[in-house]
């Protein structure tokens, strides 16, 4: 794989008919192999066009996320959601094809059985039937990302996105706290007829495919796009039962202990991210210093983070400060042909920006231990999976944080297992959330807002807005980006935390062993299903009956509640 640096990227839409053609002879070769090595030839080929395309799919994403405004970028996109669908339909053939092979069980033998796992999923979640759909469900998640994307807000004489004023819900002073949230809500509240309208459409949208594909409803779809194979519908809800027993009355304690150190009788919805009456530890404005400081972090952190931190920077494969036009929240994509991942976020000044760095960090190090996997089916697991490194490396990252900040280190870690634990039960209502969405497509924009109350009462009891807008008549859900543009992402998030805490448990009783087996479990990437992931990194699985006991127990003591 060539050394390239990402402003050296150029990668050409792919020609239609050239495409064809080459999936043509990709079958005809295919066809005419005299043995297995010839066909696992022609398997390879395969995979090096599907690099190719990938890396010109991401590439074109991220241009769009750089700048929502920029009219090139946007065409490009749009052009990238036209083709798509119609590359879906070629390589879901060629896996068709594969799949009833009648060598499959020799062909599983040299390319791993996940690989056809992922297919039979895959090959569910398209028909020619729906394409246009595709097209549209893209063109309405871009409608909603731009629409956040060039919010305008007015606060303390400033203008600010929804990236940066997020930065007042830390700020020392209730009355900031309070306003700011003020100000974000009714943005929404102003935008929430289009809001509404844009979900409405995708969800209408969303359960027609799943009924031309033969789905009783979205749901069913929805678990198979996200090639989910090894766990079901009801694995997912008996795990969210588990938080709502285990993790939710913990909340309510937590939420107690917080508002006695804010020396207040109860924490509002504008107190839930500041955790010290001096405010949160920060790790100030300065990039070039947070830059230098996670050089050092790295550095003394070895296992080949370091390295791969100063191949990131070197390549400038990262994007990291916020600005006008600039799309909102962070992610990690990749580019395949080149073997390299780039992270995306918004810093802000806040301690946000440690816990996205790092945990985009996380995913961008498990992309690059696993380059060298040969399919590219391997280069990334299912999304649970890839959550694991992720929140896995923020809490690796522990014993370096006095590099962002200081005397204030062991705040920051208090506050960043306080907010790991009490995000579980906010993550599973979005699942549920979802869950009743899809099985209700014809509820109506009100009684979305509804179900999405009901279930605050039920997994989050401790939250009361006061008087904000929207958020307080049930739309704080419509500040989630993954509900418009990924849905049932959410609940792996979750998932994922549950093994990332025992990460945390395990580093500090013996940190060497966690180091070896998180580095592992990045070098292994998608070659196997969720679960099996999870046992070869010596952690329990989430669907264990009381996998979270112990991790609430520990973190009871650590926090003194």
């Amino acid at each position: 794989m060539t050394q390239i640096t990402f402003p050296e990227i150029e990668v050409a839409a792919p020609d239609m008919e050239a495409t064809r053609q080459a999936y043509e002879q990709l079958h005809q070769s295919y066809d005419a192999a005299e043995n297995l090595d010839d066909a696992l030839e022609v398997l390879q080929r395969w995979d090096q066009l599907r690099r190719q395309i990938d890396t010109w799919q991401a590439v074109t994403e991220l241009r769009f996320h750089q700048d929502t405004r920029d009219e090139q970028a946007k065409q490009a996109r749009d052009h990238c959601d036209q083709l798509r669908p119609k590359l879906t339909e070629l390589s879901v053939n060629l896996k068709r094809k594969l799949l009833q092979d009648p060598q499959r069980p020799a062909l599983e033998e040299r390319m791993g059985k996940q690989a056809f796992s992922l297919w039979e999923s895959e090959t569910t979640t398209y028909e020619p039937v729906i394409e246009e759909d595709l097209v549209q469900e893209s063109r309405l998640n871009a409608q909603y990302t731009e629409l956040l994307a060039g919010a305008k807000l007015s606060f303390q004489g400033q203008t600010s996105n929804l990236s940066e004023i997020v930065k007042y819900r830390e700020d020392p002073d209730r009355n900031v706290r309070q306003a700011a949230d003020q100000v974000r809500w009714q943005w929404f509240q102003d935008h929430r007829e289009t809001l509404d309208d844009i979900f409405d459409q995708l969800v209408t949208l969303r359960d027609g495919m799943a009924q031309k594909l033969g789905f009783d409803n979205f749901v069913d779809l929805g678990y198979q796009r996200m090639t989910r194979v090894d766990y079901n519908q009801q694995d997912v809800a008996r795990y969210r039962e588990m938080v709502l027993a285990e993790v939710t009355p913990f909340g309510q304690e937590l939420r107690s202990h917080q508002a006695r150190q804010l020396g207040i009788e109860k924490t509002m919805a504008w107190d839930e991210a500041i955790y010290f009456p001096q405010g949160n530890p920060t790790p100030g404005n300065d990039y070039d210093h947070m830059i230098r400081q996670a050089h050092a972090m790295f550095a003394d952190m070895g296992y080949g983070l370091d390295d791969f931190f100063q191949r990131m920077v070197d390549g400038q494969f990262m994007d990291l400060k916020n600005r006008e036009g600039k799309a909102g929240g962070g992610f990690c994509t990749s580019f395949d042909l080149y073997g390299m991942p780039y992270i995306f976020a918004n810093f802000n000044g806040t301690r946000g920006d440690v816990e996205v760095f790092t945990h985009e960090m996380g995913h961008a190090f498990q992309c690059y231990m696993s380059r060298h996997q040969p399919w590219v089916e391997y280069l990334w697991p299912t999304y649970e999976s890839c959550e694991i490194h992720s929140m896995g490396l923020e809490f690796l990252t522990w014993p370096t944080m006095e590099k962002f900040f200081g005397e204030r280190a062991d705040d920051f870690r208090r506050l960043h297992l306080a907010s790991s634990l009490i995000f579980l039960p906010y993550g599973v209502a979005v699942d549920h959330f979802q869950h009743l969405v899809y099985e209700n497509p014809t509820a109506s924009p009100a009684e979305r807002h509804a179900m999405w109350q009901e279930l605050e009462t039920q997994y989050q009891p401790w939250l009361d807005y006061g008087d904000l807008p929207h958020a307080g008549q049930g739309g704080r859900w419509q500040s989630q980006r993954h509900i418009y543009a990924s849905p049932f992402y959410y609940i792996d998030y979750t998932l994922a935390q549950t093994c990332a805490l025992q990460f945390w448990l395990r580093a500090a009783h013996d940190r060497d062993q966690a180091m070896k087996d998180y580095t592992h479990l990045c070098s292994l990437g998608g070659q196997a299903p969720f679960q099996e992931l999870v046992k070869a990194a010596s952690l329990v699985s989430p669907f264990e009956d009381g996998c979270l006991s112990g991790v609430v127990k520990e973190a009871r003591q650590w926090l003194d509640i």
